[in-house]
Parts: structure tokens; sequence; C-alpha cells
């Protein structure tokens, strides 16, 4: 996890300081810095800060706070996405308007549950493209726009006042700008807009990386979309939930695995999300041979690209039909 932590921090950081330099005067160079760091970006949402967040990283709280800011660092917010991921993505996976990660813009359907329009029959070609820009909404905008909704939720009260937290997604939002853009703009000797443009190529390879990762674990065809029965309860017990909404893919590339920080074991870290992410490969086994004794279901796709297949043909369904199986 150390060497993953400082190799992901420096290459997210370092192609950044090298163009705030102003040394660099190539196009082409600058674009290819802002992409690496790119990468560097999604390595520290999905191995770091992810843990972090989930106090999983480390034994020492002090040491997950510290690295949970590491998402302030990229330009979010911890201390929300902590209510949004934690507290309502995994308490309420794939459940319509309780799970924020299946509540997209209106021209994507990610349930069996939303209303479909014509747009969507061709969702499971453009939604690569929002996914894309999925971090750029994400540092601008959205963060402000979840602060509202969960303001209305009850998430914050006088021991964590809205406009303390306020100011803090702010101030660390100036700090993140400030190195990754207007520095640039600033010191490198090219047009600005050529800066903003290669800004944005980063955070395309950051938000399609991310989204699609996290998408193949919960919007495909063999998970499921359960709603509160007339009493407003989601019947059954909440493993079985995380069994029946959630799969895994691609198990045996390490390499893979190491570099998403274990995402591809997305049953494990539902079921498990304080355990370091290290674990879930040697875990696994468990959990499936659990699930079968109970007869529960253990959803896992042999490999990354079949995965995206089964996304890709997910996508299409919900586009193309109102009827689909929802659990």
């Amino acid at each position: 996890m150390i060497v993953k932590t400082v190799l992901m921090l420096l290459a997210f950081i370092t192609p950044l300081v090298i163009i705030n330099t102003g040394m660099v005067s190539s196009v082409w160079m600058i674009f290819a810095l802002y992409i690496t760091s790119g990468f560097g970006m999604a390595g520290i949402g999905m191995g770091i800060m992810h843990d972090a967040i989930h106090n999983s990283y480390s034994k020492n709280q002090k040491v997950n706070q510290f690295l949970g800011y590491t998402l302030n660092l990229i330009g979010a917010n911890a201390s929300i996405w902590k209510i949004q991921h934690n507290v309502l993505h995994h308490t309420f996976t794939n459940i319509e308007e309780a799970d924020d990660d299946i509540n997209p813009p209106f021209f994507l359907r990610f349930t069996p549950h939303t209303k479909r329009y014509y747009i969507h029959k061709f969702q499971h070609f453009y939604s690569w493209f929002f996914y894309g820009l999925s971090t750029v909404s994400w540092v601008t905008a959205k963060d402000f726009v979840r602060m509202a909704k969960f303001k209305k939720m009850g998430f914050f009260n006088d021991d964590k006042p809205f406009s303390k937290e306020l100011m803090s997604v702010i101030a660390w939002k100036i700090v993140s700008f400030s190195f990754v853009l207007i520095l640039p703009i600033i010191m490198a000797p090219v047009a600005w807009w050529i800066v903003v443009l290669a800004f944005i190529s980063m955070h395309f390879v950051t938000g399609l990386l991310i989204t699609t990762v996290f998408q193949l674990a919960h919007i495909v065809p063999t998970t499921d979309y359960p709603l509160p029965n007339e009493d407003g309860i989601v019947e059954g017990d909440w493993a079985s939930h995380q069994l029946m909404t959630t799969s895994n893919f691609s198990p045996k590339s390490r390499l893979f695995s190491w570099f998403i920080g274990g995402l591809n074991y997305q049953i494990e870290h539902h079921l498990l999300p304080n355990i370091c992410h290290v674990h879930y490969r040697k875990i696994s086994h468990i959990v499936a041979e659990t699930a079968k004794e109970y007869g529960l279901p253990y959803h896992n796709k042999h490999n990354f690209v079949s995965a995206v297949g089964e996304h890709f043909k997910m996508l299409r369904q919900l586009g193309r039909m109102d009827n689909l199986r929802a659990g």
C-alpha cells in the first residue's frame, strides 16, 4: 500500500509540477503530462482515498483521515464522498433514489424503474463519453449539488454545521484548482485554452476509468434493482442484498486489481468495507463458498472485457426495454 500510495501521488503531482515550472512549451507534451496526471488521479481515487475514507487503509485513524484528504487534493471532497458513498451507496445499493450512484441525469437510464425516453435507445454508445466527463462535473458542480441535497436530508447539524462544511469545500477547491489549472494557465507558455483542454483530457481519463470500474460492479444484467415495499422496507437481509446487487470481475489479474484498488472484488468490498483491498483476493474464495452454501448468488465475470460487454448489454437493454428483471 505504501509503495502504491507514493507512486500514485507522484504520478498525479509530478507532471503538474513540471507544467508549473513553465519550461514545457510543446502542446503535445502538456497533454501527455496532464493525461499521465489523470492516471495518477484515478489511482489515488481507487487505490488510496477509497480505502482511507472507509477507514481500511490503516489501523491508525489519523492516517486514514490524512490520506482521505487526497480526494480533496484532486478537487473533490472527502466529507461529501463519505455521505454519498459510505452511508448511502453501501447501505442502499442499487435502490433507486436512495443510491445516488444510479440516479444520473435524465439522458442516462441505470435502473428498470426509471422512466425511459427515446434518447436512451442510444445510451450504450454515448454513455462512455459522459463517463469521461463525470469527474469534471464532480469537482466543479456535483459536490455543491450533493451538499444541498444532504442538507435537506439532515446530514448537517450543530456538530457538523453546513456553513463550516461549505467553507471547507470551497477552500479545498481553491487550493486544488490553483495547482491543477490556474497556475498552469499562468505559467505554461501556451494559449490558456490549450491548458483548459489538457485539463479536461486529464479528467476524461480519470472519469472514464473510475466510472467504468464502478459501473461494472452494479449496472449489469445479473444484478438486482430492488425497491422498498409499501411500508418503505427493503425485504431481505443486508448481506444478501449486497450479493444480489453487486458483481465481481477480472479476479485473476493481480496487476489490474493492484491499480484499481481491488475494486474488481466489489462483493467482498461491499460485505467487508472496513477491510483493506489487499486482502480481497484471499477472502473471495471464502465468500464465494459461503454464498453457495446458503443458496445466494455470487456474480463474477472472468475478465475486464467481458464485464464491459455485460455493462454495454445492460445499458442497451435499459435503453430499449421497460419491463426488465429488477429483482
